[in-house]
């Protein structure tokens, strides 16, 4: 089988390193998925999105003068939802703030319920 850049490929994972995995391919290739490529979400840890002996699709987007194929798990992932909503006056980071901010705010009045009820066990008795 001739690989060819814009394929979609399945493989499995024989290694991985900090940077990326390596996923044996057809015909005894071998292909990277650096870690930039492995997901559109953020990778601090490859063993969190793959693990060695696992089966992946991937997209072939390079193969250098050398025949090093270089493929793309996140070409072929579903793209991000968006934070806002088509329509939404909203931006990003107000949705986001607010979100903190009402967080912020039931954690603050758990803890003050807590303290009241402690200071409250507290008084001194007449």
């Amino acid at each position: 089988m001739t690989i060819e850049v814009g394929d979609i490929i399945e493989g499995k994972v024989n290694g991985l390193t900090k940077f990326g995995c390596f996923i044996d391919l057809e015909g005894g290739e071998s292909g990277l998925v650096h870690i930039s490529e492995i997901s559109n979400r953020y990778v601090q840890n490859i063993e969190d999105f793959v693990k060695v002996g696992d089966v992946v699709k991937a997209k072939v987007v390079e193969i250098n003068e050398n025949g090093k194929i270089a493929l793309s798990m996140k070409a072929i992932e579903e793209p991000p939802k968006p934070l806002i909503e088509e329509g939404d006056e909203q931006s990003p980071f107000e949705i986001l703030m607010s979100k903190y901010i009402k967080e912020s705010n039931e954690k603050i009045q758990s803890i003050n319920q807590r303290t009241s009820r402690r200071r409250g066990s507290n008084k001194p008795k007449k």
